[in-house]
């Protein structure tokens, strides 16, 4: 039996593809949304066989909350125009996920500071 042959930067490579086509929906289609526009994408994982693919966004606004909120309801229409864009049989679910890389990263600085 021949053992099948897996590319190991797929994954990678769909979640990247996936992220770059959604960083343009959101730029091109929601610009001059109020709560959207300010939204980047900072990373992208694709998991279960490339059918989901998690997002992780970062946003310089307070309501966090109002955000996800609104990515997750505009969620279905993103995805549809993605699929629109996407070069593949089957386009991935999508979800969203707010980064707080940074905050951690500032409350790590802030903390250094203070031993000094």
């Amino acid at each position: 039996m021949q053992q099948k042959h897996t590319d190991s930067n797929r994954n990678e490579r769909i979640a990247a593809k996936v992220q770059t086509i959604v960083a343009e929906i959101l730029r091109d289609d929601y610009a001059e949304d109020p709560v959207l526009s300010g939204v980047s994408l900072v990373g992208a994982v694709a998991h279960g066989g490339l059918q989901f693919v998690r997002l992780f966004f970062y946003c310089r606004t307070d309501d966090i909350d109002l955000v996800q909120r609104r990515l997750d309801i505009e969620t279905r229409t993103i995805r549809y125009q993605m699929g629109q864009k996407l070069d593949q049989k089957y386009v991935p679910q999508i979800r969203f996920s707010y980064d707080d890389t940074l905050e951690r990263a500032a409350k790590i600085d802030e903390l250094l500071s203070k031993l000094k």
